[in-house]
């Protein structure tokens, strides 16, 4: 058996750092990543825990313009429906926010969970077969982490309809939409949210541990 690295105070202190200054970015220069940033990252996401080592997880590189373009108007079309839900003028600067980051990333990702996936013989997903789409999450995480630790910034688009998300990508009709990200440099940096920082929203203090 291998010895684990020494995990010290000052590892964990940083650690801790890269924790708080993980931010869901809006606002994204549009100088390019260096070639191979995103398939590196992409790499980093592998290393994910997933159950019954199924290794759901399914990244797509949209590159092409014309599918961003539909990404796009996918968003906007669940975006007029959403701003009938909310606050007008609150919900018109979020989804202005959005935009930005749909036309300013120079990368965007698409991610899937694999449900049809033979890999992992289904261990641990018989009475939870949703832990495939839970392992997909574990490795958006783990991208994440890996790109704010290069000082790349990571921004999740979730007002999208799923299954025109899968129309556009065409991809196989096993694979569940998890999430689409806008991936590039930030314009600016934040240890705060930003639905905090539009005072949308303000982080709850967490209460105490609750035991059974």
């Amino acid at each position: 058996m291998a010895e684990p690295p020494d995990f010290d105070d000052a590892f964990r202190a940083r650690l801790l750092d890269l924790l708080v200054w993980r931010r869901d970015v809006r606002a994204f220069q549009a100088r390019p990543l260096p070639d191979g940033t995103l398939e590196r990252l992409v790499g980093v996401a592998t290393l994910a825990p997933s159950v019954g080592l199924s290794q759901p997880w399914r990244f797509v590189a949209v590159d092409n313009a014309a599918r961003r373009a539909e990404v796009r108007a996918c968003f906007e079309a669940c975006n007029g429906e959403a701003l009938r839900r909310q606050d007008p003028e609150r919900a018109s600067s979020y989804a202005r926010l959005k935009l930005a980051g749909l036309d300013d990333a120079p990368c965007h990702l698409a991610v899937f969970a694999d449900r049809d996936t033979l890999q992992g013989h289904k261990l641990g997903r018989l009475t939870m077969p949703e832990t495939i789409d839970y392992s997909a999450v574990m490795a958006v995480h783990t991208l994440w982490l890996a790109a704010r630790a290069e000082g790349i910034g990571v921004g999740w688009v979730s007002i999208l309809d799923p299954a025109r998300i899968g129309e556009i990508l065409d991809v196989p009709a096993g694979w569940h939409f998890i999430g689409y990200f806008c991936i590039g440099y930030p314009v600016e940096e934040s240890d705060t949210p930003a639905l905090e920082r539009l005072a949308w929203e303000r982080r709850q203090a967490q209460g105490g541990l609750l035991r059974r």
